[in-house]
């Protein structure tokens, strides 16, 4: 018998010549994004793209960017005013009283006042794909497709392409004020912002280390949450036990958080048929003229997404939708809970269509590339998550409006920032940069951008000033808002008047 026949070698193509190289980069190449930006496309050597982030630091100095010069004609409560004018106006005076609670819930719904604020700073011209509104509590954990529970940003109505340094500047502003809000020493809310931007510099150099394709599929998992709790030391010490023990239950609670719970508490069977149960002013029903107009919105949603998932959906039944009030800063947007049945009854699933204008980053930057501010939202999202909701899709709605789709609850998690004491909000505001900086990673020049920030932590240091500028701003602007209140130009609840 003869053994199997060996192999042939394997010849050696020979490189391309100078002629054909030349060809397959003009059949690949891409048209640059207008106006003066730093981005990964056309292709560019990962050499000449960190020559390019470290000749950045002359044109724009590390420490330049503790700068905070504020406008002479700056009028935050016009600002958002202006904002309020399309919103509906039974629920403005809600906004107003979330917003009067305290600096910090103040400060989340103001993104349109520091966008104004942040137009003025110095930037590098770098760009990515800016969240536009990344303060702490933006992030969370929710369930990948694949139900593992993740951990990244979550809030994507001011999502543009702009400067990577707005998002780092409103990530770090929020955890100074939220440490104040707390209570916190001078001292250890500094330690808590420089963890910050100290974990978004070094995250972005490992990131600039990888090749693509790692980038784009890297995560943060509760298995990666609990491994870096544990390296940082926040496992250890005499309060271990407590803190992995609080860990541990905000996992649980974001795992019981889904569609059912959703599901449980929205809506009950009236009639023999699932309907949403009032809950006036914050869950409402409101009349549909037209239902051809349902049918329109719902078309143009489904054609938004992949076919195999469009197939999925449409095994579903529409059963009832409703104006549900959320958030702080989005009071007011149109924002609806729509049920879905499945099987039957007790196979539901419960969708959000949330309301998007344009983007408060917009009148200084480039408007957005999506003539529909919902598409906008969603490739924003697509492009910063790690995972993202099957259900994600946009549509345009009666009177022009734009609304994006996902699911309400999918095992959603957060952190209550009231609660955190330093060491934990050092730990918890550094796991936000990690995400952040994966998101920037993935949509723009993680090695330029490492490059500008350096292995020091000059910009870690200049960002902490420029947070503690902010910051008292953000006091001042508070101080004049409750101010307004009591003097009746802001409107409050009747029952809270």
């Amino acid at each position: 018998m003869t053994g199997p026949a060996k192999p042939l070698p394997r010849s050696k193509k020979s490189a391309p010549d100078a002629k054909t190289a030349a060809a397959y980069d003009a059949a690949w190449q891409v048209d640059p994004p207008g106006g003066l930006q730093w981005t990964a496309r056309p292709w560019v050597g990962p050499a000449s793209r960190a020559e390019a982030g470290k000749a950045a630091r002359k044109r724009v100095p590390r420490v330049s960017h503790a700068t905070l010069e504020l406008r002479p004609d700056r009028d935050p409560i016009a600002v958002l005013a202006k904002q309020e004018e399309d919103r509906v106006q039974e629920l403005v005076p809600l906004r107003h009283a979330r917003m009067a609670e305290t600096a910090f819930a103040y400060y989340r719904g103001t993104p349109a006042v520091m966008a104004q604020d942040l137009a003025d700073t110095p930037r590098t011209e770098i760009e990515v794909q800016a969240s536009g509104d990344a303060h702490i509590s933006n992030f969370g954990l929710f369930a990948s497709p694949e139900r593992t529970l993740v951990f990244d940003t979550n809030d994507f109505d001011e999502t543009l392409p702009g400067p990577w340094e707005w998002d780092v500047k409103r990530l770090a502003a929020s955890v100074v004020i939220a440490g104040r809000s707390n209570g916190f020493t001078p001292a250890k809310v500094r330690e808590a912002a420089m963890a910050a931007v100290g974990s978004y510099r070094r995250w972005m150099a490992r990131y600039a280390s990888m090749r693509l394709i790692e980038v784009w599929y890297s995560s943060i998992t509760d298995a990666d949450i609990r491994e870096s709790a544990e390296e940082s030391g926040f496992l250890s010490g005499n309060l271990a036990s407590n803190r992995r023990s609080a860990l541990e239950a905000i996992f649980t609670k974001a795992r019981k958080r889904d569609g059912m719970r959703a599901f449980e508490s929205l809506t009950s069977i009236v009639d023999g048929r699932r309907v949403i149960l009032e809950d006036p002013p914050f869950v409402t029903h409101v009349a549909v003229d037209q239902p051809g107009t349902l049918e329109q919105v719902f078309t143009d949603y489904r054609a938004s997404m992949s076919e195999n998932r469009r197939d999925f959906l449409e095994r579903y039944r529409f059963v009832d939708f409703a104006l549900k009030v959320v958030g702080v800063g989005s009071v007011g947007t149109r924002c609806f809970v729509v049920v879905l049945q499945g099987r039957d009854e007790n196979d539901p699933l419960i969708l959000q269509a949330k309301e998007a204008t344009a983007s408060v980053m917009e009148p200084y930057l480039a408007p957005s590339v999506h003539a529909n501010h919902a598409q906008r939202v969603v490739v924003g999202q697509q492009l910063m998550q790690a995972t993202s909701d099957i259900f994600l899709g946009w549509t345009r709605g009666p009177g022009g409006r734009d609304f994006y789709f996902r699911q309400l609850w999918d095992m959603k998690g957060s952190v209550d920032t009231t609660t955190l004491q330093p060491v934990a909000l050092s730990y918890y505001s550094a796991l936000c940069a990690r995400a952040l900086a994966r998101a920037h990673a993935r949509s723009g020049d993680a090695v330029a951008i490492a490059a500008y920030l350096g292995a020091g932590d000059t910009f870690d240091g200049a960002i902490a000033d420029f947070s503690e500028a902010y910051a008292d701003v953000n006091a001042r602007d508070h101080a004049a808002y409750l101010a307004a209140i009591a003097a009746g130009t802001i409107s409050m609840p009747a029952s809270t008047v």
